[in-house]
C-alpha cells in the first residue's frame, strides 16, 4: 500500500471515529433531553393529582385524572409485590386514554415503590401489532374516602414511541450526513495528500533515474521539508562522489605501484627458469612463484580496469553480432577440447564498442571453461529494439544461493577452487560495468549439475552504411 493511500485511510479512519463518537454523544444528549422533559411533565402531572387528593378523594373523583396521560389511581389492600404485579390493586380511577386497561408494573418495580415510595417503570400495554411502551411514574399516596384513609398508588405515564421515533429519525439524518461528510473528506484528504507528496514523488523519480555516478538534484525554492530533503540528498551524493573518487584514485595508484614489482618478479623468475641450472625442487618453487605472480598481475589488471569503469571511453558503433561471437569462439577454440557452437542471425547488429564487448564474451567463456564445460553455446536473439546474447554451458552449475551475489566485486562461489583456477573475483563485476556503460543489463540462470546460462541485452542497431 502506498504512503498516499495509508495517509488517506488513516485520516478517513480518524474522521470516522470522531463522527461516531460525536454521533453517540449527540444521540445521548438528545435522548437525555427528551426523557428529562418527559419525566418533568409526569412529575408535574403527578403533583397536580396529589394536590387534588389532599383536598379529598371526592375532589379527585369529580375532577378526574389528566386526559392526555395514561394514569390510574388504585388502592393497596395488601402490600405484596407479587400480588400487585398480577392484579394491580383495586382500581379507583383511570384516565380516558387508558380505557378499560390496567397499568401493571413488574414485581421488582412494585417492590421498589413500596420501599422508597416512588419508582420509574416501563410497562407495556397490549394492542394490535407491537405493544405500546410507556414511561410511568409511580408514587404512593393516601386516599381519603368518606373520612377513611386508604393506602394507594398513583401511576402516571406517557408513551415513548414518539420520542424513540424522533431519536431514530435523528440517527438516520446524522448517519446520512456523516457518510456524505466522510466521502467528501476522503476525496479532499486524497487530493491534499497527493498535492503534498508530489514533490516527494518527483524526488523519488529523479533518484531512480540516477546512474552509478549521480548528479545533484535541482533544489526547489523555499525552505519547506521537501527542499530540506533535497539538500540533504545532494549533500549525501556529494559525499558519495568524494568517496568514490578517493576509492578510484587509491585503486589506480595501488594498481600502478604493484605493476612494477610484479613485472620485475616475473622477469627474474623467467630468467632463472631459462638460463640457470636448477634442481627439480627449485624449478617447482619458481613455477609456483611465477604462477602466483601471473595471478597477481591479472588481479592488478582487473583492479585497474574496474577503477576506470566510470571513465571508460566507450566508442559505440554498429557491431555485427555473428562476427563478435565467431571471434570469441575462434580465440577459445584453440585451447578448448570441447565444442563451442554459435547461433546468431547474420543480419543482427548491436551498438557498442567491439573491444569492450569482446572482453565481456571472453570473461563469460573463460568462466564456462573453468566450470568444466564440454559444450558451450553462443546464441543471439532479435527482440526488436533489444538484442539478447546468451552464453550457455553444461558445466557443474552454480548453487541458487550464490546467484544474487555473482556480480559483486571479489565474490567467489568456491574460494579455494577459484583461487586454484586463477580467478580474481572481479571478472563478472567488470562484465556488468561494461554492459551498463552500453545501456545494457546482464543476468544469470543456473542449475547444479546441468550448467549455467549468462545472458545480456544491448540496444539493437541498424547495419553500418556501405563504404563510400
Amino acid at each position: 500500500m502506498t504512503l498516499r493511500s495509508r495517509i488517506t485511510f488513516l485520516t478517513t479512519g480518524l474522521l470516522l471515529v470522531a463522527l461516531l463518537v460525536l454521533g453517540l454523544a449527540l444521540e445521548g444528549l438528545l435522548r437525555g433531553f427528551l426523557y428529562r422533559n418527559l419525566r418533568l411533565e409526569l412529575l408535574e402531572a403527578s403533583g397536580q393529582v396529589v394536590r387534588l387528593l389532599n383536598l379529598g378523594g371526592q375532589a379527585l373523583l369529580e375532577a378526574g385524572l389528566p386526559v392526555s396521560l395514561y394514569a390510574e389511581l388504585a388502592l393497596l389492600p395488601e402490600e405484596d409485590p407479587a400480588l400487585l404485579a398480577r392484579e394491580g390493586g383495586i382500581s379507583l380511577q383511570r384516565s380516558p386514554a387508558l380505557g378499560n386497561q390496567r397499568l401493571l408494573l413488574r414485581e421488582e418495580d412494585y417492590r421498589l415503590l413500596l420501599e422508597r415510595g416512588e419508582a420509574w417503570a416501563y410497562p407495556e400495554l397490549p394492542r394490535e401489532g407491537a405493544p405500546l411502551r410507556l414511561l410511568v411514574y409511580a408514587r404512593r399516596v393516601e386516599v381519603d374516602l368518606s373520612g377513611a384513609v386508604w393506602p394507594g398508588v398513583l401511576l402516571v405515564g406517557r408513551p415513548v414511541e414518539d420520542l424513540e421515533a424522533t431519536l431514530a429519525q435523528f440517527t438516520r439524518i446524522y448517519a446520512g450526513t456523516a457518510l456524505l461528510v466522510l466521502a467528501l473528506a476522503a476525496l479532499l484528504a486524497r487530493s491534499l495528500v497527493a498535492r503534498a507528496l508530489t514533490p516527494l514523488e518527483w524526488v523519488a523519480r529523479r533518484a531512480e533515474a540516477m546512474t552509478e555516478r549521480p548528479e545533484p538534484l535541482p533544489e526547489p525554492e523555499g525552505r519547506d521539508e521537501v527542499a530540506a530533503l533535497v539538500r540533504a540528498l545532494n549533500g549525501m551524493l556529494s559525499r558519495m562522489e568524494e568517496a568514490f573518487q578517493a576509492q578510484t584514485r587509491f585503486l589506480q595508484d595501488a594498481s600502478h605501484e604493484l605493476r612494477t614489482p610484479l613485472t620485475a618478479i616475473l622477469g627474474h623468475v623467467g630468467y632463472l627458469l631459462r638460463r640457470t641450472p636448477l634442481t627439480e625442487a627449485q624449478r617447482e618453487s619458481l613455477e609456483v612463484v611465477r604462477r602466483e605472480a601471473e595471478r597477481m598481475g591479472k588481479l592488478v589488471s582487473d583492479l585497474l580496469d574496474l577503477s576506470q569503469s566510470g571513465t571508460w571511453r566507450i566508442e559505440p558503433a554498429p557491431v555485427r553480432v555473428q562476427d563478435l561471437l565467431e571471434e570469441a569462439r575462434e580465440e577459445f577454440a584453440k585451447s578448448f577440447e570441447g565444442e563451442i557452437r554459435v547461433e546468431a542471425p547474420p543480419d543482427l547488429f548491436v551498438r557498442g564498442d567491439p573491444d569492450r564487448l569482446h572482453q565481456v564474451l571472453a570473461n563469460l567463456l573463460s568462466n564456462a571453461l573453468k566450470a568444466g564445460a564440454r559444450r558451450v553455446g553462443l546464441k543471439a536473439f532479435d527482440l526488436g529494439e533489444r538484442v539478447v546474447v546468451r552464453v550457455e554451458d553444461d558445466g557443474e552449475g552454480i548453487p541458487k544461493e550464490h546467484l544474487p551475489h555473482l556480480f559483486e566485486r571479489f565474490y567467489r562461489v568456491d574460494k579455494a577452487r577459484d583461487r586454484e583456477r586463477g580467478g580474481s573475483g572481479l571478472g563478472l563485476a567488470i562484465v556488468k560495468a561494461i554492459l551498463e556503460a552500453h545501456g545494457g543489463e546482464v543476468w544469470v540462470e543456473s542449475e547444479v549439475g546441468r550448467g549455467t546460462a549468462f545472458s545480456f541485452s544491448l540496444p539493437a542497431s541498424e547495419p553500418p552504411p556501405p563504404p563510400g
